[in-house]
């Protein structure tokens, strides 16, 4: 008898930012997806939602408990939530996850967590204020 982990029975937090099959070129030398791969599509997905946020162009400037729970395989499909936390004046952090459908569309369990740091920038690249209020979707 197996027993459940918490990963197992927990929902995903967060709202779904992406959603990107592992590929076979993706692997590393063990045939498992490169650990690269995931914090990869985790920065994109925190970028979509820092973005929306600011209303505009940010820049990842720290990745923080970054932690691989189990490995991706080839023919997951990897989704990963977004959650925005905590705002300062000029950077947000975004809490990710990412679920793993195992073979497509077999169950999901969580694969990855972290949280990421982004700093809203102008045309310039130079820091600029969060928005005090989130922008509302189009």
């Amino acid at each position: 008898m197996t027993h459940a982990t918490p990963e197992d029975t927990n929902q995903p937090s967060g709202e779904l930012t992406l959603r990107t099959m592992a590929m076979p070129a993706d692997t590393n030398a063990a045939g498992d997806i490169f650990g690269g791969w995931v914090l990869s599509q985790m920065d994109l997905a925190g970028g979509i939602a820092a973005s929306q946020r600011a209303n505009g162009r940010v820049v990842t400037i720290a990745i923080d408990r970054m932690k691989f729970i189990r490995p991706v395989h080839v023919g997951d499909v990897l989704c990963v939530y977004a959650r925005v936390g905590r705002i300062g004046r000029t950077s947000m952090e975004i809490n990710l996850e990412a679920w793993a459908l195992r073979h497509r569309f077999g169950h999901r369990e969580k694969v990855t967590e972290a949280m990421f740091t982004f700093v809203a920038v102008d045309e310039d690249g130079r820091p600029r204020p969060v928005p005090a209020t989130c922008p509302t979707p189009a």
